[in-house]
């Protein structure tokens, strides 16, 4: 057997359809979309119809909604910086943000904060992964111009109260910005208007997509309001990666296709079988988030007397690709700040390991998985160099 890929989090091998699709965009349709001739035209027509398939994994929302961006960092930015101009044309300079956010939301609003252009409140976390709705409630008033929490973390798996967090949001006057990152193509996104969010973010590479190239999703009833807080500009019209939009209009349609056909729950079955399957097999493991509701493709475990890092690498060796966290911060020193804010100590938190199936992980793969992931253990822990898990 080959790599069995388990790091589907981290970024998803891009569909054969998507390939297809970029590369007959790059050879037939290079224009610039925004050009008058019938080159720029024909580009445009593209973008259009890469917009419509992205609509449709959000349910109601309309293509004109649909902004492309260079990834989902930079979809995650743009939201940011949207509603911090719309707060400040309304005296709101407050943003209220949980503490598990992913690097893209954190950092971008740390750095921010240490600039002076807003203030931030972190909301912690219960034990199980999920938003404190007390602390929310006491957090959010008239002063926050944004709430921002993820849809689903990109660690754990576990799913945010977004609709309650939004309401909260709605009530005092403030804008709901979600990071869908992680759930887009794995739980439905269709309820993202009924759930009152009014940004949210997307990444193609994470569904199968292209890398470089995301999207943000802004609700049709504030685009005027974000237009007129950017300056009057319109912010569809910029210019746009062309190919890799339709690839990940494509790789829209795609996930979306597999939500209705139960390739999410054919994954929860998996998970559940490679949980099942470790706890059988290996002594000393603990389950980060396993009493909240999860994505249906995520298992965060810990190994008592493990580093994870050190078991990535491992595994890596037996041809299980893995991770320990975030692939945007796995070669830092620093633990987890999803699972420290969960309440595990540092050194329990720097044992933790990602595994994250797709669409294409087979049952074999799993059972595969696991005999090697028992090795692993069992050589990381005669090692010595291990942490337990608090």
């Amino acid at each position: 057997m080959d790599w069995i890929y388990l790091d589907h989090n981290a970024t998803t091998p891009p569909a054969p359809e998507v390939v297809r699709e970029v590369v007959a965009v790059l050879r037939n349709s290079w224009a610039h979309p925004w050009s008058a001739h019938a080159a720029g035209r024909r580009a445009h027509r593209v973008l259009a119809t890469a917009r419509a398939r992205v609509a449709r994994l959000l349910g109601e929302a309309a293509p004109e909604e649909i902004l492309f961006t260079a990834g989902g960092t930079a979809a995650d930015g743009l939201a940011l910086e949207l509603a911090l101009a719309w707060g400040q044309a309304r005296g709101r300079r407050l943003v209220v943000a949980s503490a598990i956010e992913h690097p893209a939301v954190r950092e971008r609003l740390r750095a921010l904060q240490r600039a002076g252009a807003c203030a931030v409140r972190w909301l912690p976390v219960e034990p199980g992964g999920r938003v404190d709705l007390g602390a929310a409630r006491a957090a959010i008033d008239e002063q926050v111009a944004l709430v921002s929490v993820m849809w689903a973390n990109h660690e754990t798996g576990v799913l945010q109260p977004v609709a309650e967090l939004a309401a909260l949001a709605h009530r005092a006057g403030a804008l709901m910005h979600s990071d869908a990152v992680q759930a887009a193509g794995r739980v439905p996104l269709a309820g993202a208007r009924q759930a009152g969010v009014d940004l949210l973010a997307l990444s193609a590479h994470k569904l199968y997509g292209p890398q470089g190239v995301g999207a943000l999703w802004v609700r049709g009833e504030r685009l005027a309001e974000l237009e007129a807080a950017a300056g009057g500009s319109e912010l569809g019209q910029s210019s746009a990666d062309v190919a890799g939009a339709a690839g990940l209009g494509v790789a829209c349609e795609l996930v979306r296709a597999d939500l209705e056909g139960g390739v999410a729950a054919r994954m929860a079955v998996l998970r559940d079988r490679l949980e099942a399957r470790v706890f059988e097999r290996i002594p000393g493991v603990a389950r980060n988030g396993a009493a909240a509701p999860r994505l249906p493709n995520t298992a965060s475990l810990r190994f008592e007397g493990t580093d994870g890092a050190e078991l990535v690498r491992v595994l890596s060796e037996l041809g299980v690709m893995a991770s320990s966290g975030s692939a945007c911060s796995s070669y830092r020193l620093e633990p987890s700040h999803v699972l420290v804010a969960m309440g595990l100590d540092a050194r329990a938190a720097r044992g933790a390991l990602r595994l994250s199936l797709g669409r294409g992980t087979t049952e074999a793969e799993i059972d595969e998985a696991v005999a090697r992931l028992a090795t692993a253990v069992a050589r990381v822990r005669k090692l010595g160099t291990g942490v337990r898990p608090r």
